[in-house]
């Protein structure tokens, strides 16, 4: 497969060295290459970041055999990282650090004068941008040759283009690349792993030879490499978020219309999806938009467009039925129980998504706060995201050790998170632990004929 090069950038700057024939255009990925320009063949790589995005980046990058140093000044998270412990639930995230780290491919350090001097290609990748021009000139001056910096961390359009103006201003040198990665909490390892695409925003033809080494087994495995200017790929990640939400919001939209006519929601997602002009990842009814970095992109993306004086009238309503989503459900579930207020309700997780601690953007959070708003007592249960959503709650709900604890008594129990284990439930038991034997699925999980024919009053969401 030819991927795209840099613009304007020669296919014959690039030398194949064996392995396999070169296509006719010379283009090929990392394997069997080497640069004219003399670029090293192995370099130092670091990633600056203890957050999500770093601890996800430094890990896998770890596990692709190349030695990796992750970098941060705080030094307790530093030492909990490398005995192996993640401050948050990641699927399988655990496991691959502490992999790495025994084979002495992942190391940890607080030690950023070290980390400038030794690294030549550093993803930056903390969670938040708000210190990163001051990294940015920090890791320029100490290093002894120009960097390639790789930012990772989720920037507005045109931060990269500011970084470079602050590093002349100062004098100083580094290769900027604006990098989005597309992380999904609970299948970070498989979205590193098994990436639709790799956006590279540079001008810099080393920087995206060094990267596409560095990606080497994604590269010759096929996954296409977009290279564009540093504006484009900043507005990727926005744009992809955005057009996420979209269509999150257009299937839950029709889903209420499918509760009026009579038609199934999710046979109707499945036939949608099954066009190839529209996939069927993200058509699912009752799945809000959440996530830790959602809000914010498209937050900074509706800002962007307003300071240009462009209306987004398409996401501006994508982003009101989400957020009209928790309304909407309160209101199916007062229809079953016969208003909301003063009855018992069970909640069965809280995270926003399964396999993940994240209650960012929770569609099930907003449920729970709006639940309570209108009079409701709620039980709550989540595998993993207990610690994180009382930090959200504020005690607003009675935290349950088991799904079965969170049914026993109330007037229904309701589905908030898709968590596979609640397909497996003894509902049986469950039956009888209800004041009431009915079931709210806001993510339409469980198998509603089998419940309907225990006796359940089961109630999905867009269908009849």
């Amino acid at each position: 497969m030819c991927l795209p090069c840099v613009a304007n950038d020669p296919c014959e700057r690039y030398i194949w060295n064996g392995g396999l024939p070169a296509p006719a255009s010379k283009c090929a990925s990392r394997a069997g290459w080497r640069d004219a320009g003399g670029l090293e063949s192995r370099m130092q790589i670091g990633v600056y970041g203890s957050g999500y995005l770093g601890t996800v980046i430094s890990a896998c990058l770890a596990d692709f055999g190349t030695p990796v140093s992750c970098c941060h000044a705080d030094s307790s998270r530093m030492v909990e990282m490398a005995q192996g412990n993640v401050p948050f639930f990641e699927k399988n995230l655990q496991e691959v650090i502490r992999r790495n780290v025994r084979a002495g491919r992942l190391v940890y350090s607080t030690d950023i004068e070290s980390f400038a001097r030794k690294m030549r290609l550093m993803f930056l990748a903390e969670d938040s941008p708000n210190h990163l021009q001051d990294l940015v000139l920090r890791i320029a001056r100490l290093a002894p040759k120009p960097p390639v910096l790789s930012v990772v961390t989720p920037v507005a359009v045109g931060t990269a283009s500011a970084l470079e103006k602050s590093l002349q201003k100062e004098s100083l040198q580094a290769t900027i690349v604006s990098q989005p990665m597309f992380f999904t909490d609970g299948c970070a390892i498989e979205d590193f792993n098994w990436p639709d695409r790799i956006i590279l925003g540079t001008s810099s033809h080393d920087a995206v030879l060094a990267l596409k080494q560095i990606f080497h087994p994604l590269v010759m495995r096929g996954v296409p490499v977009i290279v564009t200017n540093h504006e484009t790929a900043e507005l990727v990640r926005e744009a992809a978020t955005a057009f996420v939400a979209t269509k999150i919001s257009f299937i839950n939209e029709l889903a209420g219309l499918c509760e009026r006519v009579n038609a199934d929601a999710v046979s109707l997602a499945l036939a949608l999806g099954l066009d190839k002009k529209i996939a069927p990842r993200c058509l699912q009814p009752g799945a809000g938009m959440g996530g830790i970095f959602a809000e914010s992109d498209m937050d900074s993306l509706v800002g962007l467009a307003q300071e240009k004086k462009v209306s987004l009238k398409v996401l501006s309503a994508a982003r009101e039925v989400n957020h009209l989503l928790a309304d909407r459900l309160v209101d199916k579930i007062a229809a079953v129980v016969n208003s909301v207020q003063n009855k018992n309700l069970g909640i069965l997780g809280l995270a926003f998504k399964p396999n993940t601690n994240s209650v960012a953007g929770s569609s099930s959070i907003r449920l729970v706060q709006s639940l309570v708003a209108k009079g409701a007592r709620v039980r709550a249960y989540d595998p993993v995201a207990i610690p994180d959503a009382r930090m959200h709650l504020n005690g607003m709900v009675h935290y349950c050790e088991s799904p079965y604890a969170a049914a026993e008594g109330v007037d229904a129990l309701v589905v908030g998170t898709a968590w596979p284990e609640f397909r497996a439930l003894d509902f049986d038991k469950i039956k009888h632990l209800l004041k009431r034997p009915v079931i709210v699925d806001t993510k339409n999980l469980l198998d509603s004929a089998r419940l309907r024919a225990m006796g359940f009053e089961y109630v999905g969401v867009g269908r009849s």
